[in-house]
């Protein structure tokens, strides 16, 4: 990760198709084009997670808001998400309306299922687990309270795409699955996303909403109805050629990172102190980062900063970051917005800032998350394990 750092011949071959027609678009020209590229993406997407049907718009944080369209979620609904995210996942869910409720991760770094259940309210519509840094949360846990409540079960793996539950791609176990192609993704479009589903209509409701409601029928775009409202959320052909070279090396790239992982986490296991996060039993990460715990925040933090001094870049201490952690999230808490949000987002949003989630702070307080790179040497590799251990192994 992320999948730039092995661009090469694959990816200029399929570029270089749409430059040469000159047709940068999706949809319509069809006398002018001789791809597309979109269209062959969501197929071999499709085929690789296990899924009827995949649809391709501009970025993850649009895949999410369209899965959740496409699903009837709107105005005063819920949507429980975790402590521990990327801030698309309440910018999703306040494009719409409805209400984010977070609540606390685990040692899985993913939803406690405990903890959902305790947030579950009559407004409740969805449950969105999000599968961060490569592993994934206990999703026949969350798949039962689904059921149970009848609820929606909408993955975003937006950071996970190769990963498995029990022998399911992650993203195919829900109603709906989430993922980004962003340029530090696993593999990458520059910028793009796409979801996934085996529900027609959610589909249908998918491919219509992220086209101004076009329901691309017949050959005249001109002509095409529109059953329904929708926004502009398209990939342009551009963007799914780099992705359709990606999707093929993908195999490829998670055999990399999980050779990398592999040598680190070996070493780092013989840090005493060092402890590892959780992943549920059935599950196979993507290898995309080394999640890990130190005994206590306060070491962790050091720890962070000792790595950075000793060359070792990409270990993230997310409990301080700006962009992934609750604590920073005061435009959220306080709702800044350019404009009026809905009254039943402004009367119903709960008051963040006297939430518990120390259970949270536990498990994130004590973490840091290593980046697993693609461009690393072997050697390389065993080097820096060695430095790690060192390093950590002098403060624990």
């Amino acid at each position: 990760m992320p999948g730039f750092e092995l661009f090469g011949e694959q990816e200029r071959a399929h570029v270089n198709d749409v430059l040469q027609s000159g047709v940068l678009m999706r949809y319509g020209f069809d006398g002018a084009r001789s791809h597309w590229k979109a269209r062959e993406l969501e197929n071999a997407l499709a085929q690789r997670m296990g899924a009827k049907y995949a649809h391709l718009v501009s970025s993850g944080t649009a895949a999410l808001t369209i899965a959740m369209a496409s699903a009837g979620v709107g105005a005063g609904d819920e949507v429980i998400m975790p402590t521990f995210t990327f801030v698309a996942t309440f910018e999703a869910i306040l494009a719409l309306g409805a209400v984010p409720v977070m609540v606390d991760v685990d040692d899985t770094l993913t939803l406690d299922p405990k903890a959902v259940e305790k947030a579950i309210s009559k407004h409740t519509k969805v449950i969105m687990p999000v599968h961060m840094c490569g592993s994934m949360a206990d999703l026949d846990a969350l798949a039962a309270l689904c059921r149970k409540h009848q609820l929606l079960l909408i993955e975003d793996a937006c950071q996970a795409i190769g990963a498995s539950y029990k022998g399911k791609a992650l993203g195919s176990y829900g109603d709906l699955g989430c993922f980004s192609f962003d340029y530090v993704k696993t593999i990458t479009c520059g910028e793009g996303g796409a979801l996934i589903t085996d529900n027609e209509a959610y589909y249908t409701h998918a491919d219509h909403y992220a086209d101004h409601g076009h329901d691309h029928k017949g050959s005249d775009r001109g002509a095409e109805s529109h059953p329904f409202l929708g926004y502009n959320y398209r990939i342009s052909e551009l963007h799914a050629a780099v992705g359709l070279a990606q999707i093929a090396r993908l195999d490829d790239f998670l055999k990399i990172q999980k050779s990398n992982y592999t040598i680190l986490r070996k070493r780092l296991n013989q840090v005493p102190g060092i402890t590892f996060r959780k992943v549920p039993e059935g599950g196979v990460e993507n290898y995309s980062f080394l999640s890990f715990f130190l005994p206590t925040a306060v070491l962790a933090k050091k720890a962070q900063a000792a790595l950075a001094d000793a060359g070792i870049d990409g270990c993230f201490y997310w409990y301080d970051n700006n962009w992934h952690y609750h604590r920073q999230w005061e435009h959220l808490k306080d709702l800044k917005s350019l404009g009026f949000l809905p009254n039943q987002v402004r009367d119903n949003l709960p008051n963040y800032y006297k939430s518990d989630f120390s259970q949270s702070d536990h498990w994130v307080g004590r973490t840091i998350s290593c980046l697993i790179k693609l461009g690393w040497k072997k050697e390389e590799v065993k080097q820096r394990a060695e430095t790690m251990a060192q390093v950590l192994g002098a403060l624990v």
